[in-house]
């Protein structure tokens, strides 16, 4: 009788124990936020904890300041630039690569995916010294095609995902009864694995929006982007706006994130 309970016992301590942890790691990794952000609503000109007075001065002086409207309107734009080439790529590479007769399968998964393990620095010298061969430095376009290239592994990742899911039968059903290729992906295969696609496209605009490293390489004054101009502020003058854009990435990050987490829901549900 005795056995049953210390097995019970000790499932208890040992999940006990596992959730103190991950709620510790949890706590690390989310504590600057708890400075960060009250310091973005901190009346003082200098950065100063406790706060004494609340106000909205840096939020203000964000949204009047043309460079800080100018480099949220470059992240804007060459984040959605981004997020439509790299979907529609990645995309596609998620299909050829679920296509049973796909030669080399691994070798080019591993090749598309590589972006998210050579170390970014690597990746951006590669991008400044090429696309300078191209005239693409300090240009959009080039940045647009860098951020591509980063943000495409993750739509590929997540399409195929769901795609591993699809039955290919629904798809020779419908060119069975006289629908083309296309007809048949628009009406039956894409309405299947849209969530994964827009979790996708979602991962994408975040990997161009928060980019630093490749944007320091590629951009020009004219083509700054929110977080090079956050990294510019901080390295030659501290000033409390950052702390402004620093809460609405935040804001932004976790809209994503809470659109991710709706879709993946939403995609277990068309499962069942």
């Amino acid at each position: 009788m005795g056995l049953p309970h210390y097995a019970g016992t000790r499932e208890r301590v040992t999940r006990f124990a596992l959730i103190a942890g991950v709620t510790l790691v949890l706590a690390f990794l989310v504590a600057p936020l708890f400075i960060v952000v009250p310091l973005s609503f901190n009346n003082d000109p200098f950065f100063s904890f406790p706060i004494h007075t609340y106000s909205l001065r840096w939020f203000r002086d964000f949204f009047s300041n043309t460079r800080w409207i100018a480099a949220l309107e470059n992240s804007v734009v060459t984040a959605v630039f981004t997020t439509v080439i790299a979907s529609t790529l990645g995309t596609m590479a998620a299909l050829g690569l679920a296509r049973p007769n796909f030669p080399c399968r691994r070798a080019v998964m591993a090749l598309l995916i590589s972006p998210m393990i050579v170390p970014i620095v690597i990746v951006a010298v590669g991008d400044y010294l090429l696309f300078g061969f191209f005239g693409l430095t300090n240009t959009r376009t080039g940045l647009v095609l860098a951020h591509t290239a980063l943000a495409a592994p993750f739509v590929v990742i997540t399409v195929s995902a769901t795609l591993s899911t699809y039955d290919p039968v629904l798809t020779r059903a419908a060119r069975s009864l006289g629908a083309s290729p296309l007809a048949a992906f628009r009406r039956v295969t894409l309405p299947v694995i849209l969530p994964g696609v827009v979790a996708g496209a979602v991962f994408a605009f975040a990997t161009s929006f928060d980019e630093v490293v490749v944007a320091l390489f590629m951009t020009s004054a004219e083509q700054r982007t929110l977080p090079v101009q956050m990294f510019s502020g901080i390295r030659d003058q501290i000033n409390p706006t950052i702390m402004a854009a620093a809460t609405l990435l935040l804001a932004l990050s976790t809209a994503l994130f809470v659109t991710v987490a709706w879709l993946s829901a939403r995609a277990r549900r068309v499962k069942t």
